[in-house]
Formats: C-alpha cells, structure tokens, sequence
C-alpha cells in the first residue's frame, strides 16, 4: 500500500513538474521592470531625461522643473533621493548635461542652467536662444543634443489647427545652434519629432509619430537638405538660410502608395524603419542605441525605441544596403506603468524609462512614472535580426533552430504592404500581398534559417515575416514570431540554388483558427462604407416611423469620448450619431456587459486584417459598431437596444484606445 501511495506521489509530482516546465515563458522571465518610487510633493511627468557621470539621475517635468535623483538604482534595497534642482520652466522636453551645466528646450527658448555655488539648486539661468513659437498648444520643442563639434541640435514640432502647421520660420525642421544662439535649419518634413539619437557611426535618426502625411510610426536617418514628409515645413524652404528648395506644390498629394510618391519627391528620405501603426505601436518615442550589449549580448549594436502610446519598449535592428539604412523592429517589453517618453541607460546597464500620459493617453494606467528594466541573463528564443539577400531573407535566431521545423516553409508566413501618401491623418495598410517561400536554408549551427521567396520584391514596402511554426532545438516557440522589416533595397549577393535547401519532414503550419474565422465571416469588407451586417446599419429602417431615441456621443483629445454614460430603454429604437471631432481615427463599438477587454484583444490580434475590418473583430459579444471614422467626420447608426437591462459598454477598438476609450450604455425596462 506504501508502494502504491509513494508511486501516485511521484507520479503526481512529475506531473505538477511537467505542466509547471510547459508554462510559456512571458517578457517578464527574461526582462523585469522595477519601478521607483515617487515623492509625494512632486509631479514627475517625466519631458527630460539623464544620467550624470556620477551616476545620479536628472529629470525635467512637463510641469517646468528639473529633479536631481539620487540612488535611482536602489542599491540593496535602499530609497532614492530627490531633490527639487530647477523651477519655472516652461514644459521641456529633453535634457542635457555637458560640462557642468544642464541645458533644455523649452516651447519658446534653448536654456542653460548651472548652479554656481554648489548648493544642489540652479541659480544661473541663460537663454542660448530663442525658438521660434506662436503660442499654439502643439509647438514642441525637444532637445537639445550636442553634436561632436559642440553645437545644439533641437526638433521644433508643428502646430496643429485642425491640421499640422508651421506658423513660423522652422516649425517642422531639425535645427543647428551654435554655442553664440546662431539657428541653422538642417533638415525639413518633420511633424512630431519627439526623440533623436546619434548612433555609435556618427549618424542621426529621428524617431516620428503617425498624423497628417505621416501614415504611420517610423524612424529615419536626418541628414542636411533632406524631406522626411511633412509638407507644411516647406513655406520656410525660400528663405535663404534653407538648405532645399522643395516646395509644397511639388509633392504628389494623390495617396498613391509611399513607396512610389517617395521616388518623385526631390530629396525625400525614406524611413529606414517602419513601426506599423497599431501592429508595433502607436507613438514611437524615446530611442537608445545598446552599443553594449546590456540587454544581453545577442541585441548588441541594436536599438531601442519606446512608444508613448502603447507604453512599450520595441526593438530596432538595422543594416546598410547600398549605403542607406534599413532594417527590422520586432516586439520587444510590454506593461510599462506609463506614457514612455524617454530612454536613458543607467550606470548599471539597466534601461531607465521616464513617463507621462498628461494629454497624450497611454494604455499604462499611472499619470507619470520611472522605472527600470533589467535583464535576468537569460536569452529569450528570439528573431535577432533580419538581413536582406537578393532571393529573400535570412533570419538569425538567438538560439539554435529544431531543424525540422526551421526547414519547413509551412512555418512560415511572409507579406508586404504599404501606406498611402497624402495630407490627411495617417493611413489603412494597403497593397497587402503574400509571398510564397520556395525553400529555406538552415545553418549548420542553427543559429540561421534564409527564406528564397518565390517572385520578386518590392522597393520600398514592409515585409512582415512570421516564423510561428518554428521552434528552438529545446522546443521553445519564438517569444515574439513577428518582425516588420523595410526593404528600401535588396542586397546584391548570390542567390540559393534549389539543391541547397534543406530537406523537412511536412508538418502541420500552425494556423490561428479564428483569424481565419473571422475573414471568412466578414464578407464584403467594411472599408466599402456600405453596411455588412445588422450590426451595422446606417440607414433608418424602413418599418420604423422614427426613432424612439436619439443619442448623440463625440469624442475629445486624451482617448475620451465627450459623453461618458447614456441611457436607453430595453426594446427600443435607438438612432446614435457618432461624431469624432478629434485628430485621430476612431468607430464607436457597443459591446456586451463586461466584454470589452476581450473584444479589444480580439481587434488588435487582426493584424493585416486589421483596417479591412474596422478594427471590429467578429464576436458575438459586438452588438453594434460604425465604421472607423476619420477627423471631423460622422456616422448614424441605428439599432434595437438590447431586451435584457444591464450595463453594455461602448468603445472604440482601434488598437491601443480600448482600455481608456470606455463609456456606459445603462438599459433599463
């Protein structure tokens, strides 16, 4: 009986070890965010940020103050320190120490800020110069960072009236000033240019947020005379000091896809990097480039780039084709507390991140926060970077492959797309195409896996490439299977003959069961602005006289919609006009009693698909949902509420907007 007991123990045991060893491994095993905590008298809606030599953290608020932290690394569990260094500043956003002496962008002028007599306060403040401003609430200005010949540079952002505008000489330009305030504009087409980095070869990237003519996130290398897309930039470009003479007359405003309009645009400066909105984030912010390998030697020289929005970090790996920069961004730590606005590395190699979501909402739920992210040491199974060959891509993976499933073209899933070129706000994924793989190489280590893809390529577009199937030789899935990489050129080389492909054993691909659900239920796509279904109608029916009601929600700045409960009798015959008077796109969704979390997972996890279907994903916790709307548009819909009394909420899908975008549908008999 003893035997018998001891066996199912053991048994039991091995099972418990078997399911725990089966747990997928999450972000959160090989990076761990750890917050700081905040002063009670402080405000720290983190604009600026960095590190000093000895270690101490400096940061500037949105609220006008610079903070000195000390301790910010909690060494053996201890406190930090904070201290008030700086005040009466107006909302900068960046920082900057350089021998001695803090200097930061504020809306309307570059300062220079020391403490003279060594207190720990700033007693000294000098304008460098004046920036250009004409008191419109989006002139931001962002820096300033020295280049190696003791220079400033600065990004001033355009107004917005509705659209993005320059409403003076610069707004929508890169800057040089020189140490005398000199001001030289250097490169033109920027709407948001919220972070900007010199990397370890010398050369200068941007990093921009989607808005009018910019379709979606990206980063892009600055160089003199260049046009990065932004049309409202070139009213200043005949002044003398302009280094183009590109005029606004000159570009191709037809929507006619990036990749094209790009190629008749003298001087544009394609991105090097891609960040498809919504599928990477929504807000592409703060950048580090990890020259030294602290995030684990496998990401070595690759970058980092945070996103406002979706408060995430993402990760940037990019390599010259013919002499200018492309590259892949993969998913990277998620669950940031806050709006991540800035990057810095700490003295201890941990990722140090600084926050706010004051006006620019953020999925993470804190109004401002500091954390920082350490990694474990232990090497997630991931794509490490993509390259470009003149037949395909080659994938390096962080850990040897299981051949087999490395080998099989089944697990693999590659497509391009691109966005159009126009003055409106943003842009829907267009001209999606997949592409079949004829065969795959894998290396002798396991470490590569090159794809030679059937048919040819296309300039200028994004390669979204997925290795679901694939799996590491001890059986791990990929943490993050998907890259988007832009190939603005294909790399010379030789091509893979046939005999060369590694031989597999045909296996299932994997399939997600309810994606493909979900296409095939939708029918006509929703992008006609025709009705799809009697969730959405958008014409009064013909049996009804009028409408029992008449409800009426819009939206405003913040991820807010401007009505946050409504009231409608069960049974009744409800007309809701939906108007979005904000700057970004939106639909209005109304979805069953507590719903809502898994309805907005389910419209982010369309992918591709995605702007076809409105971002309303096929569920039958959607009741009724609009269309997504643009700016300054509207739609009715009209439909029967709900027989059963209860809280329904209303939302909109759009990804990254659900978990603040909420209000109240209350029936009642």
């Amino acid at each position: 009986m003893k035997k018998i007991f001891c066996s199912l123990a053991i048994a039991s045991l091995l099972a418990v070890n078997a399911s725990f060893a089966q747990k997928p491994l999450t972000e959160n095993d090989f990076y761990q965010l750890r917050t700081l905590p905040l002063p009670e008298d402080a405000i720290l809606e983190v604009g600026g940020m960095t590190i000093l030599p000895d270690g101490r953290m400096a940061v500037a608020t949105r609220r006008g103050e610079i903070w000195m932290i000390e301790n910010p690394y909690q060494k053996d569990g201890t406190q930090p320190y904070y201290k008030r260094f700086a005040q009466g500043l107006h909302e900068p956003l960046g920082l900057t120490y350089r021998n001695g002496s803090f200097y930061t962008s504020n809306r309307g002028e570059l300062t220079k800020i020391t403490d003279e007599d060594g207190d720990g306060r700033a007693d000294v403040y000098e304008a460098v110069t004046s920036l250009p401003i004409v008191g419109n609430y989006h002139e931001y200005s962002y820096g300033p960072m020295f280049d190696a010949d003791g220079n400033m540079l600065v990004t001033l952002n355009v107004g917005w009236v509705g659209y993005g505008a320059s409403l003076t000489k610069w707004r929508g330009w890169l800057v040089k000033i020189s140490p005398e305030g000199k001001i030289e504009p250097i490169s033109a087409g920027l709407r948001s240019p919220s972070s900007y980095l010199i990397n370890s070869s010398g050369d200068l990237f941007y990093s921009e947020n989607q808005g009018d003519w910019v379709a979606s996130g990206k980063v892009s290398q600055l160089k003199k005379g260049s046009f990065n897309g932004h049309g409202e930039s070139l009213k200043w470009t005949s002044d003398p000091a302009s280094p183009l003479k590109l005029t606004k007359d000159q570009l191709p405003d037809t929507g006619e896809p990036v990749a094209t309009a790009g190629e008749k645009i003298p001087h544009y400066q394609y991105p090097a990097c891609w960040f498809p909105h919504v599928l990477m984030g929504i807000s592409t912010a703060g950048m580090v480039e990890d020259v030294n390998g602290y995030l684990g030697p496998h990401f070595k020289g690759q970058y980092f780039v945070g996103d406002q929005g979706h408060s995430k970090v993402m990760r940037m790996q990019l390599e010259k084709v013919n002499g200018e920069y492309q590259g892949a961004c993969f998913p990277f730590r998620e669950g940031w507390a806050s709006g991540l606005l800035r990057l810095e590395w700490g003295l201890d190699g941990s990722l140090v991140g600084g926050m706010t979501s004051r006006g620019w909402s953020s999925t993470g739920k804190a109004p401002y926060a500091i954390q920082r992210l350490v990694w474990s040491g232990k090497t997630p199974f991931e794509m490490q970077e993509i390259h470009s060959k003149p037949d395909g891509f080659e994938i390096v993976f962080t850990k040897p492959v299981d051949k087999e499933t490395a080998a099989n073209p089944a697990n693999y899933k590659v497509a391009s797309f691109t966005y159009k070129y126009h003055h409106q706000y943003g842009s829907p994924i267009i001209n999606t195409e997949e592409s079949g793989i004829k065969g795959i190489v894998v290396s002798a280590d396991g470490r590569k896996a090159r794809l030679v893809l059937d048919g040819g390529f296309r300039k200028h577009y994004i390669y979204e490439i997925k290795p679901e199937g694939v799996k590491s030789a001890d059986q791990e899935s990929v943490l993050h299977p998907v890259g988007y990489y832009t190939l603005n050129a294909v790399a010379p080389g030789d091509q893979v003959a046939a005999s060369q492909f590694t031989p597999f054993k045909a296996t299932a691909a994997p399939m997600n069961h309810e994606h493909g659900a979900m296409q095939a239920s939708t029918g006509k796509t929703a992008s006609t602005g025709k009705a799809t279904s009697k969730k959405r109608v958008t014409e009064m029916p013909a049996d009804w006289a009028a409408p029992d009601q008449v409800l009426t929600i819009g939206t405003k700045p913040g991820l807010k919609f401007d009505v946050t409960e409504l009231q409608v009798k069960a049974g009744s015959k409800v007309k809701l006009v939906f108007n979005n008077n904000d700057d970004m796109t939106h639909n209005c969704v109304i979805v069953a009693p507590g719903s809502v979390d898994e309805v907005g997972q389910k419209a982010i996890g369309l992918g591709l698909k995605g702007p076809d279907m409105q971002y309303v994903p096929n569920s039958p916790k959607v009741l009724f949902h609009t269309n997504l709307l643009q700016p300054e548009s509207s739609e009715s819909l009209y439909f029967t509420a709900p027989t059963q009394p209860g809280t329904y909420t209303y939302v909109c899908t759009y990804p990254g907007h659900h978990t603040l975008m909420q209000g109240k549908l209350v029936v009642v008999k």
